[in-house]
């Protein structure tokens, strides 16, 4: 039997089914279709969030997850000085890989909670602001509420914006 054409999210039709890893190197390959099970927290299609410095788990720019991605790298935020230091201080050196405050990265889920409950305040710098558009729905089972979320948006709900393909300014 023959596979039926996939639609992809643009609407068009392909005449072969979309499961068609890409190999990066040989310890990891990219499954392209994960990039249309993936929707962010409002449940519409995944924004890209960098790619200068290329982020998420698959390095392809999106804060999207598979089963290899144990850290849950869900959520879109923008670094700060204070969030660096933090999850150095855990045993995460993110400047070692050249992040440095201002740079969009996918973000560890229980890294980011663990910075929310450290936080001392809404204002706090320890916890990096979120791009809700760009952040994969799969944090919110991983101990992460949409309220948590919502209250340390980078742009308001609903509002345009966390798409951008570089740093923050």
């Amino acid at each position: 039997m023959a596979a039926k054409p996939a639609t992809p999210l643009n609407g068009t039709s392909v005449p072969y089914p979309i499961r068609h890893p890409i190999v990066l190197n040989k310890k990891r390959a990219i499954d392209f279709s994960l990039c249309l099970q993936t929707k962010p927290v409002f449940r519409q299609p995944l924004a890209v969030f960098s790619q200068s410095p290329m982020t998420g788990f698959y390095r392809d720019g999106y804060c999207r997850v598979g089963a290899e991605d144990r850290g849950n790298h869900a959520v879109a935020g923008v670094l700060t000085k204070e969030f660096l230091d933090f999850s150095a201080s855990r045993g995460n050196n993110l400047r070692s890989i050249g992040l440095t405050p201002g740079c969009k990265w996918c973000l560890c889920t229980a890294r980011w909670r663990e910075a929310m409950e450290a936080a001392k305040g809404n204002d706090d710098p320890v916890v990096p602001r979120v791009f809700l558009n760009a952040t994969d729905e799969s944090a919110l089972s991983n101990g992460v509420t949409m309220d948590s979320l919502q209250k340390y948006a980078a742009v308001a709900p609903g509002s345009e914006g966390g798409g951008a393909a570089s740093r923050s300014e």
